[in-house]
């Protein structure tokens, strides 16, 4: 029950942050994390802002609703993240402006949504290909993404926004801030001059940062 209550915690505490700082807006964005018997998950039309712990929603391992409010719609795409890749244990989703802007605008290339501008995209993200638009909780994004979901650290959904996984909850949710800041790089520099052509970091850069850092390009 420690486990279970310091998720919780957690939860509702990034929750709040990505909130305040206009990450997500509303009752849109959802986050899950993984227990040793089934999974949390922020409740459906719930607000990141304002979750009370105890609401949030227990599901077992067998996919059956035992505390809380009801789970979000999207649990069966959380759901298809954790039983494909063992390493993770938490899942960010929310709608965040650049990256949802970048969908519309067109984006670098359908396997990555932006190029690898800064050393930490690189290192803390990774390569993030983009899902063709489906209707909220469709369970062809699951689908989808469970082919994915141990090469990546996190997919594109368009119109809908980043979905993220990592070994916690604050590591997804930093991932997420890192990859849209840097959409947001992206949307302000792609039209300048010249500087598309040269956006990417060299491949001798991308090497070195692989070498030192095992970072996944």
């Amino acid at each position: 029950m420690r486990q279970e209550s310091k998720l919780r915690e957690e939860i509702c505490r990034i929750g709040a942050s990505l909130f305040q700082r206009g990450y997500t807006v509303g009752s849109a964005g959802n986050i899950s994390a993984r227990l040793d018997d089934g999974w949390l998950i922020t409740p459906t039309d719930a607000c990141l802002g304002m979750m009370d712990p105890a609401a949030v929603a227990k599901v077992s391992s067998d996919g059956n609703w035992v505390s809380g409010d009801k789970p979000s719609k999207t649990l069966t795409l959380h759901r298809a993240i954790y039983d494909n890749n063992r390493e993770a244990n938490a899942v960010v989703h929310t709608h965040s402006t650049h990256l949802v802007a970048l969908t519309l605008a067109g984006v670098w290339a359908p396997g990555d949504i932006v190029p690898p501008l800064t050393p930490y995209y690189v290192m803390k993200v990774g390569h993030v290909p983009m899902i063709p638009y489906h209707r909220p909780g469709d369970p062809a994004v699951a689908a989808q993404v469970a082919t994915l979901a141990s090469k990546v650290r996190g997919v594109m959904l368009e119109r809908l926004g980043p979905v993220v996984w990592e070994s916690s909850v604050s590591r997804a949710a930093f991932a997420l801030e890192e990859l849209e800041e840097t959409a947001k790089l992206w949307m302000m520099m792609k039209d300048v001059p010249g500087f598309a052509a040269r956006a990417a970091l060299s491949d001798s850069a991308l090497t070195e940062l692989r070498d030192t850092f095992q970072a996944r390009w």
